[in-house]
């Protein structure tokens, strides 16, 4: 009997894990029996304040013409992501956000007997990319802090090597890399090895932590710069992102990207949003005050966590091999919903993504409640672990 076309794929793309999202709010209110308007959600590092008013209102002028194809070759973005940024049109890929990109990375660059190199507790992403291309995984080692070691990260590239990933700041862990040190490690790479340097979060960094990678294209050919929407600018239902890099590399990217792979509605409020500076201003001060509300709160509930440079904080749940699972399930009983990292090898830990200081309370509050009573139980069960 002939085999079934599942059992022919490639046994890599066979092994690959599905990426698990953060829970939807409509899922945990069925479960739970709670309205929508009662659920938290701070589970997967969205803007708290959705979106510009001006993306809004340039995405229902969009919404007039939805019987067009989108613009396939994102003109109109690509002018205004040139203007904002100073980077000419030339170097700009659009993707179904910055995902797409990074699967592009891989498609164009990784084949079976290719390497990747990306550091533990790194975006999911770059793993799952990687696989499907059947290249080997090179997983780095992280730092004592869960950041990434760039020495060792440049000790293993080799020959083999195809792609090198860096995201700064990094997800889940939130950990920053100063400008210097990423640039002499770009410096150091060979040029048979692109460079992708991930910067979803960019956007949240202190005015002192900033640098501008996009003038590092123009020095270093194989370094490709990812940016997405989703976060700081609030267009995370839209999926639209974009990769900066120097022509030889786009035109490979744009070689195998989707014909139309960015929607009109996205392409017209990516245009806005990237002009609204006083809603950008906004979303950044909203990250900052609540950053400090949580660092406050869990240090006050005696629990460690990893300074973060992103809208999220990486907490230490206790010393039992499940902590992490454990208070996310005990939370999601009151009503918030958070993200468990075990799937990062990091299973004592929670991501929480920094919320509205309303929000930012109703998880402190169900922290209060829960922790007590779990904390007895998560300590003696790491003491028969």
């Amino acid at each position: 009997m002939m085999d079934s076309p599942s059992a022919l794929a490639p046994e890599y793309v066979r092994g690959i894990a599905p990426y698990q999202g953060g829970r939807p709010i409509s899922e945990i209110a069925r479960e739970f029996g709670f309205q929508e308007s009662e659920i938290v959600k701070l589970a997967s590092n969205e803007n708290p304040l959705g979106m510009s008013p001006k993306a809004r209102e340039a995405m229902m002028v969009a919404a007039a013409d939805l019987g067009r194809y989108p613009d396939g070759n994102g003109f109109d973005l690509k002018a205004a992501i040139s203007k904002r940024f100073s980077v000419p049109d030339s170097w700009i890929t659009l993707g179904n956000g910055s995902n797409d990109i990074l699967e592009l990375v891989a498609h164009a660059f990784l084949q079976p007997e290719r390497e990747s190199v990306y550091s533990q507790h790194s975006f999911a992403v770059y793993a799952l990319a990687t696989q499907a291309t059947g290249a080997k995984a090179v997983v780095v080692p992280a730092t004592a802090g869960l950041g990434h070691d760039l020495s060792a990260m440049r000790r293993a590239v080799n020959a083999r090597t195809g792609v090198v990933w860096v995201a700064n700041p990094n997800n889940p862990t939130g950990t920053f890399i100063a400008a210097k040190e990423i640039e002499a490690f770009i410096a150091d790479i060979p040029h048979h090895v692109l460079v992708v340097l991930d910067e979803a979060y960019t956007e949240y960094l202190a005015e002192e932590d900033r640098y501008n990678a996009f003038e590092w294209v123009a020095k270093y050919p194989n370094l490709l710069v990812s940016r997405s929407f989703s976060k700081a600018y609030g267009l995370a239902g839209l999926r639209i992102g974009f990769g900066i890099s120097q022509p030889a590399i786009t035109d490979l990217l744009n070689r195998i990207r989707q014909p139309f792979n960015v929607n009109s509605l996205a392409q017209a409020a990516a245009c806005a949003a990237l002009f609204d500076q006083d809603f950008l201003a906004q979303s950044q001060r909203v990250n900052r005050e609540g950053m400090v509300q949580l660092e406050r709160a869990m240090t006050a509930l005696g629990l460690s966590f990893i300074p973060s440079w992103g809208n999220f904080l990486l907490v230490k749940m206790g010393s039992a091999p499940d902590a992490g699972m454990q208070v996310f399930k005990a939370l999601l009983a009151k009503g918030v919903i958070t993200r468990p990292v075990a799937n990062y090898e990091l299973p004592q830990w929670l991501r929480i993504s920094i919320g509205t200081s309303a929000e930012n309370e109703r998880f402190i509050a169900a922290m209060e409640q829960v922790m007590p009573a779990l904390r007895s139980g998560l300590n003696a069960a790491a003491g028969r672990s």
